[in-house]
Parts: structure tokens; sequence; C-alpha cells
């Protein structure tokens, strides 16, 4: 199960941007995952649980964005987003494209850092 050494880089990451920021805890991360980046969301929650134990995200939230596979057709001349990957084609006119725009994501689009006064002192990644 890859996905527990990526939560334990997220949790990595976060804990040292809040120390970073002054921060105490890490309140939520969120991160967006391609459908093509061989990562199962709700693997990557469960192994995310485990790996944040005993950390400054202890009871921090994980939101999974899951990012659509988008391509380019040179016919149409426009980006579409495919709710299937195979046939990697056009999902207007069919054509097959290899031009591949999104879905491929792995990457933290956010942290929630919380200060000793309970006051918002980081976020972002």
């Amino acid at each position: 199960m890859h996905e527990l050494s990526i939560a334990m880089r997220v949790v990595d990451l976060a804990a040292a941007r809040c120390r970073d920021a002054g921060g105490d805890i890490v309140t939520a991360v969120t991160v967006r995952v391609g459908r093509l980046a061989a990562v199962h969301g709700g693997a990557l929650a469960a192994a995310f649980e485990m790996a944040r134990e005993g950390t400054p995200l202890a009871e921090a939230t994980l939101r999974v964005v899951d990012v659509p596979v988008r391509v380019w057709c040179p016919q149409c001349r426009a980006e579409a987003d495919l709710t299937d990957v195979v046939p990697l084609a056009c999902p207007a006119c069919g054509r097959p494209t290899g031009d591949l725009r999104a879905g491929h994501e792995l990457e933290v689009e956010s942290i929630e850092v919380v200060g000793p006064r309970g006051d918002t002192v980081g976020a972002g990644a």
C-alpha cells in the first residue's frame, strides 16, 4: 500500500509548515489527486489517519480533491474532461489524443495551521 508512504510524506510536509509558521496544530490538509496518479483516495485517507498519530496533525482532516483526466483535442481545439480513460479520446468528436492536460496530479493544495491562541497563523502549501 504505497498510500501509507504518501500519507507519511504529507504529514511530514504539513508538520514542517506548521513549525515554520509558528503554529501548534494543523487542522486540515487538502490534497489534489488525479485519476491517473494510481492513488486510491479512501486508502490515502485511512493511511493519513495512521500517519498523523503523535504529530501536530493528530486531529487534522484530510480533504481529497479528485482531479479528472483532461485532454486536448486538436480537432475540436478544446480541452475536455474524460469520464473514462479508455480510450483516450475526445468525448465530443471521438478523435484519439494523447495530449493529457490534467489527471496525473498528486499535490498538497493547502495546509491549515492554528497558533497558540487558536488563531490561523498560516495556510497554503
